[in-house]
Protein backbone atom coordinates (compact mmCIF):
# COMPACT_ATOMS: atom_id res chain seq x y z
CA UNK A 1 0.00 0.00 0.00
CA UNK A 2 1.41 3.55 -1.02
CA UNK A 3 2.34 5.42 1.90
CA UNK A 4 1.77 9.65 1.96
CA UNK A 5 5.24 10.63 3.11
CA UNK A 6 3.59 13.80 5.19
CA UNK A 7 1.22 11.26 7.23
CA UNK A 8 3.87 9.40 8.09
CA UNK A 9 6.25 12.05 9.26
CA UNK A 10 3.06 13.66 11.60
CA UNK A 11 2.83 10.24 12.68
CA UNK A 12 5.99 10.69 14.27
CA UNK A 13 5.31 14.15 15.76
CA UNK A 14 4.50 12.62 18.98
CA UNK A 15 8.47 10.91 19.54
CA UNK A 16 10.80 12.81 20.40
CA UNK A 17 13.10 12.90 17.11
CA UNK A 18 16.70 13.86 16.86
CA UNK A 19 19.06 14.65 13.14
CA UNK A 20 22.78 15.34 13.32
CA UNK A 21 23.88 18.44 11.56
CA UNK A 22 27.71 19.01 9.81
CA UNK A 23 27.47 22.53 10.06
CA UNK A 24 29.21 24.43 12.69
CA UNK A 25 27.00 25.55 15.33
CA UNK A 26 27.64 28.44 17.92
CA UNK A 27 25.80 30.81 20.04
CA UNK A 28 26.86 34.52 21.50
CA UNK A 29 25.97 36.18 24.50
CA UNK A 30 27.28 39.43 24.95
CA UNK A 31 29.65 39.33 22.35
CA UNK A 32 31.15 36.21 23.77
CA UNK A 33 30.47 32.32 22.22
CA UNK A 34 29.05 30.65 25.00
CA UNK A 35 28.27 27.79 22.20
CA UNK A 36 30.82 26.25 19.97
CA UNK A 37 29.97 22.86 18.06
CA UNK A 38 30.54 20.50 14.88
CA UNK A 39 28.88 17.83 16.68
CA UNK A 40 25.11 19.26 16.99
CA UNK A 41 22.24 17.90 16.58
CA UNK A 42 18.67 18.81 15.89
CA UNK A 43 16.19 17.45 18.35
CA UNK A 44 12.50 17.75 18.06
CA UNK A 45 11.18 17.07 21.53
CA UNK A 46 7.39 15.38 21.11
CA UNK A 47 4.64 17.36 19.91
CA UNK A 48 7.19 20.05 18.91
CA UNK A 49 7.28 21.57 14.93
CA UNK A 50 10.08 23.01 14.76
CA UNK A 51 13.69 22.21 15.78
CA UNK A 52 16.32 23.32 19.02
CA UNK A 53 19.97 22.85 18.40
CA UNK A 54 21.30 20.67 20.81
CA UNK A 55 25.52 19.90 21.66
CA UNK A 56 27.52 17.94 23.65
CA UNK A 57 28.33 19.76 27.16
CA UNK A 58 31.28 19.59 26.31
CA UNK A 59 30.58 22.20 24.00
CA UNK A 60 29.04 24.34 25.99
CA UNK A 61 31.74 26.97 28.15
CA UNK A 62 29.72 27.91 31.07
CA UNK A 63 28.15 26.44 34.36
CA UNK A 64 25.11 24.14 33.73
CA UNK A 65 22.95 23.96 36.91
CA UNK A 66 19.73 22.92 38.14
CA UNK A 67 17.06 25.54 37.52
CA UNK A 68 14.00 26.44 39.02
CA UNK A 69 10.78 25.00 38.43
CA UNK A 70 9.28 26.91 35.42
CA UNK A 71 5.59 26.97 34.61
CA UNK A 72 5.39 27.59 30.73
CA UNK A 73 2.03 28.53 29.39
CA UNK A 74 1.49 25.76 26.41
CA UNK A 75 -0.39 27.14 23.00
CA UNK A 76 -1.41 23.80 21.18
CA UNK A 77 -2.19 24.96 17.47
CA UNK A 78 -3.54 22.94 14.33
CA UNK A 79 -1.44 23.29 11.06
CA UNK A 80 -4.85 21.85 9.61
CA UNK A 81 -8.05 20.16 9.63
CA UNK A 82 -7.34 16.91 11.23
CA UNK A 83 -3.79 17.45 12.28
CA UNK A 84 -2.85 16.71 15.95
CA UNK A 85 -2.59 19.58 18.31
CA UNK A 86 1.02 20.44 18.22
CA UNK A 87 3.33 22.90 19.72
CA UNK A 88 4.85 26.23 17.57
CA UNK A 89 7.66 28.53 18.60
CA UNK A 90 4.65 30.67 20.32
CA UNK A 91 5.00 27.82 23.29
CA UNK A 92 7.77 28.92 25.05
CA UNK A 93 11.24 26.74 25.60
CA UNK A 94 10.23 25.92 29.02
CA UNK A 95 7.69 23.59 28.46
CA UNK A 96 9.40 20.29 28.00
CA UNK A 97 7.47 17.30 26.33
CA UNK A 98 9.95 14.99 26.84
CA UNK A 99 11.76 13.60 29.94
CA UNK A 100 14.82 15.14 31.37
CA UNK A 101 15.97 17.78 33.76
CA UNK A 102 15.83 21.71 33.18
CA UNK A 103 18.97 23.66 33.25
CA UNK A 104 20.47 27.22 34.17
CA UNK A 105 23.62 28.18 32.49
CA UNK A 106 26.39 30.45 33.75
CA UNK A 107 28.54 32.26 31.70
CA UNK A 108 30.58 35.68 32.51
CA UNK A 109 27.62 37.62 30.77
CA UNK A 110 25.26 36.36 32.77
CA UNK A 111 22.56 33.78 33.85
CA UNK A 112 20.31 32.15 31.02
CA UNK A 113 18.15 30.83 33.31
CA UNK A 114 16.07 27.59 32.21
CA UNK A 115 18.07 27.80 29.06
CA UNK A 116 18.91 24.34 29.01
CA UNK A 117 17.53 21.07 28.98
CA UNK A 118 19.05 17.87 29.56
CA UNK A 119 17.01 14.85 28.21
CA UNK A 120 16.59 11.65 29.97
CA UNK A 121 16.65 9.60 26.77
CA UNK A 122 19.77 8.02 26.21
CA UNK A 123 20.40 8.58 22.58
CA UNK A 124 20.88 11.98 23.89
CA UNK A 125 22.23 11.74 26.85
CA UNK A 126 25.94 13.37 26.19
CA UNK A 127 23.65 16.60 24.43
CA UNK A 128 21.97 19.50 26.29
CA UNK A 129 18.89 21.09 24.05
CA UNK A 130 19.51 24.49 24.05
CA UNK A 131 16.83 27.85 24.02
CA UNK A 132 17.43 29.68 20.41
CA UNK A 133 15.55 32.88 22.36
CA UNK A 134 18.09 33.14 25.92
CA UNK A 135 20.73 33.87 22.95
CA UNK A 136 21.83 36.90 21.23
CA UNK A 137 23.38 35.41 17.97
CA UNK A 138 23.73 32.04 16.72
CA UNK A 139 25.59 31.23 13.72
CA UNK A 140 25.85 28.23 11.30
CA UNK A 141 29.08 28.47 9.68
CA UNK A 142 29.57 32.33 9.35
CA UNK A 143 26.24 32.97 8.92
CA UNK A 144 23.62 34.53 11.45
CA UNK A 145 20.60 32.30 12.11
CA UNK A 146 17.41 34.36 13.04
CA UNK A 147 13.76 33.16 14.34
CA UNK A 148 14.89 29.68 14.75
CA UNK A 149 16.87 26.72 13.75
CA UNK A 150 16.24 25.59 10.11
CA UNK A 151 14.77 22.22 9.76
CA UNK A 152 16.69 19.94 6.96
CA UNK A 153 13.05 18.71 6.07
CA UNK A 154 11.53 21.94 5.38
CA UNK A 155 11.51 23.85 1.96
CA UNK A 156 10.62 27.20 0.57
CA UNK A 157 10.50 27.21 -3.77
CA UNK A 158 9.28 30.40 -4.88
CA UNK A 159 7.83 30.18 -8.71
CA UNK A 160 6.66 32.51 -10.50
CA UNK A 161 3.15 32.36 -12.07
CA UNK A 162 0.93 33.49 -14.80
CA UNK A 163 -1.87 32.63 -12.71
CA UNK A 164 -4.65 35.18 -12.34
CA UNK A 165 -5.32 36.26 -8.71
CA UNK A 166 -7.69 38.18 -6.89
CA UNK A 167 -7.79 39.57 -3.30
CA UNK A 168 -10.68 40.66 -1.54
CA UNK A 169 -12.38 41.63 1.87
CA UNK A 170 -15.56 42.84 3.01
CA UNK A 171 -16.51 43.59 -1.02
CA UNK A 172 -13.23 45.46 -1.51
CA UNK A 173 -11.10 44.53 -3.96
CA UNK A 174 -7.57 44.70 -2.29
CA UNK A 175 -5.36 42.98 -5.17
CA UNK A 176 -5.23 42.17 -8.30
CA UNK A 177 -2.50 40.16 -10.46
CA UNK A 178 -1.28 37.75 -13.49
CA UNK A 179 2.21 38.14 -12.44
CA UNK A 180 2.20 36.18 -8.92
CA UNK A 181 4.81 34.51 -7.15
CA UNK A 182 3.96 31.66 -5.68
CA UNK A 183 5.46 30.07 -2.06
CA UNK A 184 5.35 26.61 -1.61
CA UNK A 185 6.85 25.63 2.07
CA UNK A 186 6.42 22.50 3.56
CA UNK A 187 3.57 22.69 5.74
CA UNK A 188 1.71 25.79 4.91
CA UNK A 189 -0.64 26.97 2.52
CA UNK A 190 0.77 27.88 -0.81
CA UNK A 191 1.57 31.68 -0.63
CA UNK A 192 0.85 34.46 -3.09
CA UNK A 193 3.32 36.86 -2.92
CA UNK A 194 2.22 39.98 -5.72
CA UNK A 195 3.86 43.03 -7.17
CA UNK A 196 2.84 46.49 -5.27
CA UNK A 197 1.99 47.64 -8.25
CA UNK A 198 -0.98 45.18 -8.02
CA UNK A 199 -1.86 45.98 -4.51
CA UNK A 200 -4.46 48.63 -3.58
CA UNK A 201 -1.57 49.75 -0.65
CA UNK A 202 -3.64 52.84 -0.21
CA UNK A 203 -6.58 50.50 1.19
CA UNK A 204 -3.51 48.61 3.73
CA UNK A 205 -2.01 51.00 6.64
CA UNK A 206 0.90 49.96 8.04
CA UNK A 207 1.22 48.39 11.20
CA UNK A 208 4.05 48.00 13.93
CA UNK A 209 4.01 44.36 13.71
CA UNK A 210 7.41 42.48 12.84
CA UNK A 211 8.25 38.90 12.72
CA UNK A 212 11.08 36.42 11.69
CA UNK A 213 10.89 33.34 9.57
CA UNK A 214 14.45 31.53 9.64
CA UNK A 215 14.37 31.10 5.61
CA UNK A 216 12.82 34.20 4.59
CA UNK A 217 13.98 36.86 7.27
CA UNK A 218 11.87 40.01 8.82
CA UNK A 219 8.12 40.85 7.69
CA UNK A 220 6.64 43.94 7.80
CA UNK A 221 2.93 43.79 8.44
CA UNK A 222 -0.47 46.52 6.75
CA UNK A 223 -3.80 46.04 8.42
CA UNK A 224 -7.24 46.65 6.18
CA UNK A 225 -9.54 48.74 8.80
CA UNK A 226 -10.36 46.67 11.42
CA UNK A 227 -8.59 43.39 9.94
CA UNK A 228 -4.76 43.58 11.68
CA UNK A 229 -1.73 42.41 9.75
CA UNK A 230 -3.59 40.97 6.64
CA UNK A 231 -0.62 41.44 4.79
CA UNK A 232 3.04 41.48 4.73
CA UNK A 233 6.43 42.31 2.87
CA UNK A 234 10.02 41.09 3.20
CA UNK A 235 11.92 44.33 2.10
CA UNK A 236 15.65 42.75 2.90
CA UNK A 237 14.34 38.96 2.87
CA UNK A 238 17.70 36.53 3.74
CA UNK A 239 19.52 35.04 0.72
CA UNK A 240 17.46 31.64 -0.24
CA UNK A 241 14.32 34.09 -0.35
CA UNK A 242 15.56 36.98 -2.15
CA UNK A 243 13.35 36.73 -5.13
CA UNK A 244 10.45 38.08 -2.69
CA UNK A 245 11.92 41.43 -1.89
CA UNK A 246 9.25 43.88 -2.00
CA UNK A 247 6.42 41.72 -3.13
CA UNK A 248 3.00 41.56 -0.87
CA UNK A 249 1.77 38.49 0.28
CA UNK A 250 -2.13 38.16 2.12
CA UNK A 251 -3.12 35.36 4.86
CA UNK A 252 -5.47 34.00 2.89
CA UNK A 253 -7.17 32.57 6.17
CA UNK A 254 -8.35 36.59 6.34
CA UNK A 255 -9.41 37.60 2.86
CA UNK A 256 -11.45 36.56 -0.10
CA UNK A 257 -8.90 34.87 -2.70
CA UNK A 258 -9.38 33.99 -6.45
CA UNK A 259 -7.23 32.02 -8.40
CA UNK A 260 -8.34 31.72 -12.02
CA UNK A 261 -11.96 32.33 -11.76
CA UNK A 262 -11.98 30.22 -8.85
CA UNK A 263 -12.27 31.30 -5.43
CA UNK A 264 -10.86 29.33 -3.03
CA UNK A 265 -11.90 27.97 1.17
CA UNK A 266 -10.06 30.11 3.93
CA UNK A 267 -7.46 27.75 4.79
CA UNK A 268 -7.44 26.44 8.63
CA UNK A 269 -4.50 27.25 10.44
CA UNK A 270 -2.21 28.87 13.32
CA UNK A 271 -2.90 32.23 11.35
CA UNK A 272 -7.13 32.34 10.65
Amino acid sequence: MAVQVSQQLMRLVGETRYEPTPKRIRALVGGEVVVDSTGAVLVWEPRRVVPSYAVPVADVHGELVPAPDADTPGHPVRLGPGSPAVYDPSTGFGLHTAEGEALTLRTTGGEREGAAFRPSDPDLARYVVLDFGAFDTWLEEDEEVVSHPRDPFHRVDVRRSSRHVRIERDGHVLAESARPSLVFETALPVRTYLPPDDVRLDLLAPSPTRTACAYKGQASYRSFGLVPDVAWTYERPLPDAVELAGLVAFFDERVDVTVDGHKLDRPLTPWS
